[in-house]
């Protein structure tokens, strides 16, 4: 659980940063406190789906790109841990084909 918080905190903090948001300018939009928001970003809180839906309105990211990008990073420490291949992270925005 830890692995997923720290990754879920780089992303927020990145696409926070890209954008060139203050911590308390993300804590206004998103109605949440700078403090928790800087726990989050740190992977020292669990966020609940409604704070993170709100985070991602803030950052005007949608919520699946975070999860597909947060995956994809868990998925690359796994594979690290384990000395397997990893699998190929998405770009953002990518869709994957169904198999029809």
């Amino acid at each position: 659980m830890v692995l997923f918080r720290r990754s879920l905190g780089d992303i927020l903090r990145s696409r926070r940063t890209e954008l060139g948001l203050t911590l308390r300018e993300v804590s206004g939009a998103a109605r949440v406190s700078l403090g928790y928001i800087s726990e989050i970003e740190r992977g020292q809180k669990e966020a609940s789906s409604e704070l993170l839906s709100s985070l991602c309105d803030a950052l005007e990211m949608p919520l699946s790109d975070v999860l597909r990008e947060v995956a994809d990073a868990v998925a690359l420490e796994e594979a690290a841990l384990v000395g397997a291949t990893p699998i190929t992270p998405r770009r953002t925005g990518e869709v994957v084909p169904s198999a029809a």
